[in-house]
């Protein structure tokens, strides 16, 4: 093992060692869609059901959290990566072609295998990022189905068990 954390690109390298699933986070802006890729989501609490998710303070998506109050995580399945690109890159109108469902006052995209609609609750720094703290409103998941990880910089699916 290569023993280095020197810098900012370090630390990225050594944390992209870390599998994680693949999570298109959604709410709005006024009527508009707004959403992106993320990795930096985790479950927080059971009483009350709360989880986590961490977005950076540059981007749009935390401006459009913070103002709207309420945003969904939309977990991607394993055929799922070009949606995942989709949402990664900065473009006028990622949801172009995307079917949502808007029953609970942000889209929850048709194609994810599972999802959490959640009220901001807090609101936390975090360095350079924000920790949404949310009150989980809603949530389902498909019952066969298999995730979208990252690992390294790249995509992939898990193997499955023999």
């Amino acid at each position: 093992m290569t023993e280095t954390l020197d810098t900012a690109v370090d630390f990225r390298a050594t944390m992209g060692r870390l599998v994680t699933g693949v999570s298109v986070i959604t709410t709005c802006s006024g009527s508009t869609p707004i959403g992106m890729t993320a990795s930096a989501v985790a479950a927080l609490s059971l009483a009350p059901l709360q989880l986590i998710v961490c977005i950076g303070n540059h981007l749009y998506t935390r401006t459009a959290i913070a103002e709207h109050g309420r945003f969904a995580v939309n977990v991607l399945g394993e055929d799922s990566e070009l949606l995942a690109r989709n949402f990664a890159v900065s473009k006028p109108d990622k949801f172009a072609g995307v079917e949502t469902i808007d029953d609970y006052g942000v889209p929850v995209l048709k194609d994810a295998i599972a999802a959490v609609v959640c009220d901001v609750a807090e609101a936390l720094p975090g360095g350079d990022h924000t920790i949404f703290v949310g009150d989980v409103l809603f949530c389902a998941h498909r019952v066969d189905s298999r995730p979208l990880v990252h690992f390294a910089g790249g995509f992939g699916a898990l193997r499955a068990s023999q």
